[in-house]
């Protein structure tokens, strides 16, 4: 019996853009496996208007990203209706959006982070949080949104920084651009899927080279040139983040790889990764024999609401 799918896209957070670009080929690739889907933008009135729209649905697809869709708020909701959803819980959300909390869990589990420091608008006014080279990043968004990396002898552009909110400062690690997606079946394991090496034009994977085409940000899947003992522990500690933040279905963790010292840092776990056309989760799963469409119809037979 075909399932009815409520497709989340949209949202409110500085990702929304984004979120479209991920809703459009789920859909498409939802209905042509012969799943019924109705879409859902949520508004600020969520928590009176998503009851109604779960009326007679299945299965929750999340394609948000950002705050409010990615953080835990819309779990939280989706749990209350006992509606299951794709991807990660409450908790796992809450702890992968949370930058500086999740880097806490990551080297408790033996995985090597960056060095970071909270800072505001004020701390960055009165001079460097940190040597230079460092990174300033929104410690509560995704897709490299407000990610201002501070190299020696630049002005320190603050510009934008006031709509984020809290503020992180994070050394900058020079090097290879690192990805790996990892995919767990209800009751199984997780399983990391590949390393895909990112070597954008711009000076780091930042948000046009993730979504605008022109950027013509390469993509390696498994390059031939990586370590092997590189490639391995990158697969064992993405299975490793992805377990201790508690994520289920799929994840995406992200490093940086510096050849000449040998340093292998985490920088972060998606807990939603991208679904659009550049996305990295699909190129992956490809390269393992899961196309698209398969990839999402898993996703939908493997959604659960928190125990």
């Amino acid at each position: 019996m075909s399932k009815n799918v409520l497709l989340l896209q949209g949202g409110l957070s500085a990702e929304r853009a984004v979120s479209f670009a991920s809703g459009k080929p789920v859909q498409d690739a939802l209905e042509s496996s012969g799943y019924r889907v109705v879409t859902f933008d949520p508004d600020w009135d969520v928590a009176q208007t998503l009851p109604l729209a779960l009326q007679g649905i299945d299965v929750v697809f999340n394609a948000l990203h950002g705050k409010w869709g990615e953080d835990g708020n819309i779990q939280g909701i989706l749990n209350f209706a006992k509606v299951p959803y794709t991807h990660s819980g409450v908790l796992a959300s809450s702890l992968a959006m949370d930058k500086p909390l999740s880097k806490t869990v990551f080297a408790a589990s033996g995985i090597p982070t960056v060095a970071d420091v909270s800072v505001t608008l004020a701390d960055l006014t009165q001079g460097d949080p940190l040597p230079r080279p460092y990174v300033i990043k929104p410690a509560q968004e995704g897709s490299s949104v407000g990610v201002k990396i501070i190299m020696p002898g630049d002005n320190l552009d603050l510009a934008g920084l006031d709509q984020y909110g809290a503020l992180m400062a994070e050394d900058f690690v020079a090097g290879r651009e690192l990805t790996v997606s990892v995919l767990q079946t209800k009751g199984e394991v997780p399983r990391a899927l590949a390393v895909t090496e990112l070597k954008p034009k711009t000076a780091f994977y930042d948000y046009e080279a993730k979504y605008n085409a022109e950027a013509e940000t390469e993509h390696v899947v498994n390059p031939s040139d990586l370590p092997a003992d590189v490639h391995q522990q990158l697969l064992e500690w993405s299975e490793r983040a992805h377990l201790a933040l508690g994520c289920r279905g799929a994840s995406r963790a992200d490093y940086r790889f510096d050849p000449d010292s040998g340093r292998i840092a985490i920088l972060e776990v998606n807990t939603q990764p991208g679904l659009t056309p550049l996305s990295l989760l699909p190129e992956q799963a490809l390269a393992t024999g899961m196309d698209f469409k398969a990839l999402v119809a898993w996703m939908v037979e493997n959604a659960e609401c928190d125990a």
